[in-house]
């Protein structure tokens, strides 16, 4: 009875691994290849929001194999579903983990939704169906570097987490006029230097919330 109560356990425990991925990223098992050099002055809101293109190009196109080569080589990549990004449960991938669970059919945990609190448990191209490119972000409406757009009652921890990084925003402030802009959304691509370059260190979805 003991050895059956033990490997329930382990069961479940291996289950729970399958479903939620670490966020811890051994800097040894990162594989990548180095994105073209930023065009100017590494700080130059022009070539960042250039390369902010090129990167919401890729996502629209579902091209995750150059997407990854923008990932940063050391701490990889963070994604948040919303605003407030809670960095003990977000996911993070290096190039090689996305690229191994990019097109399966495993569930990921991301964190929780607003409201419910129920586990956001998707794979990864429902995940960017929904928390990424859930709008044309690439034509958006309004667009920014460094500086945000979308505003409401969810928190905001972007520049407290991500004190020295760069970002650009991409905004849509609603679309339909029934709900008074409380459907608006917002993409946030995050950037960090690595040997004078500028890798995508995290990608932040934010809409309205409860």
């Amino acid at each position: 009875m003991l050895l059956s109560i033990i490997a329930c356990n382990s069961k479940k425990q291996i289950d729970k691994t399958d479903s939620i991925p670490t966020d811890s990223i051994p800097t040894d098992s990162i594989s990548y290849n180095a994105p073209l050099p930023v065009p100017g002055k590494v700080d130059d809101d022009t070539a960042i929001a250039q390369l902010s293109n090129k990167i919401l190009s890729l996502i629209k196109n579902k091209d995750y194999t150059t997407l990854v080569s923008y990932f940063h080589p050391v701490a990889g990549t963070r994604f948040s579903p919303y605003g407030y990004i809670d960095t003990t449960v977000a996911v993070q991938f290096n190039s090689k983990s996305f690229m191994e669970n990019i097109g399966t059919q495993k569930k990921i945990y991301w964190g929780n939704y607003d409201g419910s609190g129920d586990s956001i448990l998707l794979t990864p191209e429902k995940y960017f169906e929904k928390f990424v490119y859930n709008a044309d972000f690439l034509n958006a409406e309004k667009t920014a570097v460094n500086k945000m757009i979308g505003t409401g009652n969810s928190l905001n921890n972007l520049e407290k987490i991500y004190k020295d990084a760069l970002f650009t925003e991409s905004h849509f402030s609603g679309f339909d006029k029934k709900y008074g802009g409380m459907d608006w959304s917002s993409l946030r691509l995050v950037y960090k230097k690595y040997n004078n370059q500028l890798f995508l260190i995290a990608i932040v979805h934010d809409q309205w919330t409860i």
